[in-house]
Order: C-alpha cells, then structure tokens, then sequence
C-alpha cells in the first residue's frame, strides 16, 4: 500500500464514522472493481433503477454491470420528446435504486451537489427507496465552504465542457457566477442528514474519479 493509498484509507474511515451521525451509510474500497461487485450483489434482480448524469458510474464500469444485469434500467436518454423525458423523471423518482455521485465530500461526512434543473439533487433528497453515491477520493474536501467551490471551479466546467454546454466556465474554465440558460448550477444542496437512516449509501473509491 502506497502513503496516498493509505491517506486514503486514513480519510475514509474518518469520513464513515462522521457520516453515522448523519444516517447516512459509508462503505470504502480501495478500487473501482470492488465497489461495483458490491453494489452489484447488493441490488436484487428485478429492481427499478435510475440515474444521475454521472462520469463516475461510467468510469468505474458500473453502468455497463448494470446494463449487463437483470434490472428494469429507466433510462432517459431513451426519450423521443420532453414529455417523455418528463415520465422517465417521473419513474426516477419512484424507482427502487437511484445512482448518482456527488461533486463533494466534506471531512464531516456532508454531500455537496449542484444541478441544473433539480432533477438529481431531488432524487438524492426524497423520492427513490434507496440512493447510491459512488464518489472518488479526490472529491473529497475539508468543509461545505470549500465543497461549493470545487463544484463550480472543477466539476461545472469539466462537465460543461464534456457537454457542450455554451456557459461561461465551459469556455473559461472559470466560473463567472452567471445567469447562462444552460447553467449547470441552478441548485445548491448540501446533505448534512438523511431522513431515513440507510437510504443513502455511499460507497467511497480509493482512485480519482469523476470531475
């Protein structure tokens, strides 16, 4: 084990034992594979599953597991028009698994999100039985403070790059606090609790990950 690896290690066990007070669920794993194999063996066949726009589901081999698995996949990206895409949200919210990662974790054991329209951050809130976050070692931040800055100085314009988006910080890099139509960061929420103890599981990686 390398000193960053068990840095790594060091941090999660830190981060896992503050989110406890949260109800929040805390898993680590040193790699990529075995947190999908975990997932994977936790979710049973047959369920309805939904996710987020997330690089590090795709990254990790995760969604390819899951589309390779006997699950009910709600995926939007098979919508033919907005009412469509507006009854595949309305199945993610109801669905027994929702997937996602988040663009922050505090030393505390907080979730930071932003989103453009909501429609992650509120399956992450309320909805969907169950809520997996799959989150690199490298999103993880000493406060909220510094959180909400990696997500609009790091996260918001990588992924408006990768999609194109005609915001500022995709063409800066920068974040210019703006007011764009396609801006990303239309909503700030900040999990310091969750209603339901266990609803949300959140599974640590010991790699860099994601944006």
């Amino acid at each position: 084990m390398t000193p960053k690896q068990k840095d790594y290690e060091n941090k999660a066990k830190t981060i896992i034992k503050n989110m406890e007070k949260r109800c929040l669920e805390g898993r680590y794993f040193p790699d990529r594979a075995s947190a999908v194999a975990s997932i994977v063996e936790m979710i049973p066949s047959g369920s309805s599953i939904g996710w987020g726009g997330t690089m590090t589901a795709q990254e990790t081999g995760l969604m390819d597991a899951l589309q390779a698995g006997d699950y009910d996949l709600i995926d939007r990206n098979q919508a033919g028009s907005p009412g469509e895409l507006r009854q595949f949200y309305n199945r993610m919210f109801a669905a027994d698994y929702f997937i996602m990662s988040s663009n922050a974790v505090t030393m505390d054991g907080e979730l930071i999100n932003i989103d453009g329209n909501g429609n992650r951050v509120a399956c992450l809130c309320y909805g969907p039985e169950f809520v997996i976050v799959i989150a690199g070692m490298n999103k993880v931040v000493a406060d909220v403070d510094a959180g909400l800055k990696r997500a609009r100085l790091f996260a918001a314009p990588a992924n408006g790059a990768r999609l194109e988006r005609k915001t500022p910080c995709a063409v800066t890099g920068q974040c210019a606090d703006c007011y764009s139509e396609e801006c990303m960061c239309g909503q700030f929420v900040v999990t310091r609790h969750s209603y339901k103890e266990g609803r949300i599981k959140v599974f640590l990686i010991g790699e860099e990950l994601g944006y």
